[in-house]
């Protein structure tokens, strides 16, 4: 048998090769588990939006994977890396995916993998908003002056202030791997060290500089940028200035409170009736809930609110005209005589 007709073999007699959670590397594991309540759909619009160009089983089994890895991604840093393996396996040409398995790798301390899917991520996508992390994975590599150099580049020019402030720390910490603590303490003084004007990334690059400064032995000043960081906290409302997560722990059988008072309360179905029967009302409690729910009038203006009404007038009322008083028979002769007298005349 040739060497061709082994490998041939070989693939037909794996058993796991339509088994999705299957690794194409035989020194990598089966793809991690996926939590129950991961649907896919918590992805970013624009994520999701390229993965429709997969087949729609593999979008959703690399959606998921995506998912998880961001999920562990802080605190189980190795566990979501390879669930960002395991997107990869179906999704790898996807610039997402390769920057979920680059930021997990780096979580991870695997610097060699992160720094080469972050190239990929580049050249995939044209973007090098992810230069100073791979600047930082040549300083866990042990080559600062690697770094150095990246931090140099055209490519850095055109990073963002936040991209620029991370960069800048990077450096930093490359001058200290260096031994130049007074080259770590300018890298970091850059003009968005503003001491009066609070960003999202004020506070660590505050603490990164007082770092710098306490290493070139500035105590004083390391302590000022130290209480600088935390006014920046304050007035971002972040760290220890975060307002709490509240959380109803309160349980679901404790009866929420009505709006309002209701008219009749219903008399609860004894076990075994009509469930229409809770909320039946007899006529009487309606006449009682009635009155309870008016106000007595004072006893001045009950009495000026009673109208002698003869009965006369409710039935001139019902018709809509005003009440008439009847004429007597005897006015009725001397009128007609008076009127024979006047014609006469």
């Amino acid at each position: 048998m040739t060497d061709r007709e082994e490998r041939g073999a070989a693939r037909r007699e794996e058993p796991t090769r339509h088994d999705l959670r299957s690794s194409n590397r035989p020194d990598r594991p089966r793809s991690p588990e996926i939590d129950d309540d991961v649907t896919g759909q918590e992805l970013d619009r624009s994520i999701r939006a390229q993965l429709r160009t997969l087949e729609s089983k593999s979008a959703e089994w690399v959606a998921k994977h995506l998912v998880m890895a961001a999920r562990l991604m802080d605190d189980e840093p190795e566990l979501a890396f390879q669930h960002a393996l395991a997107a990869s396996r179906r999704g790898g040409r996807m610039a997402p995916v390769r920057e979920a398995v680059g930021l997990t790798a780096y979580a991870a301390g695997h610097y060699g993998e992160a720094l080469r899917e972050f190239r990929t991520f580049r050249r995939i996508s044209g973007s090098n908003m992810h230069l100073p992390v791979m600047a930082d994975c040549e300083r866990g590599l042990g080559r600062p002056e690697r770094a150095l150099e990246m931090a140099r580049s055209e490519d850095a020019a055109e990073l963002d202030a936040a991209g620029k402030v991370e960069l800048a720390m990077v450096v930093s910490g490359a001058r200290s791997d260096l031994g130049q603590a007074e080259a770590a303490v300018s890298a970091l003084e850059i003009p968005q060290l503003d001491r009066n004007r609070a960003f999202s990334f004020s506070p660590r690059l505050f603490r990164a500089y007082a770092d710098a400064l306490e290493a070139a032995g500035r105590g004083t000043e390391a302590e000022d940028w130290r209480r600088q960081a935390r006014v920046a906290e304050n007035a971002l409302g972040v760290g220890e200035f975060e307002e709490p997560e509240i959380i109803d722990v309160a349980g679901d059988d404790e009866p929420a409170k009505p709006s309002r008072r209701p008219r009749a309360e219903a008399a609860e179905p004894e076990s075994g009736g009509d469930a229409a029967d809770a909320f039946a009302v007899e006529p009487e409690d309606l006449a009682a809930a009635d009155d309870a729910a008016v106000e007595e009038l004072p006893d001045e203006l009950a009495k000026a609110d009673e109208v002698d009404v003869e009965p006369e007038d409710f039935a001139a009322a019902e018709e809509g005209v005003e009440p008439v008083d009847q004429a007597e028979p005897e006015d009725e002769e001397a009128e007609r005589s008076e009127s024979a007298k006047r014609s006469d005349g």
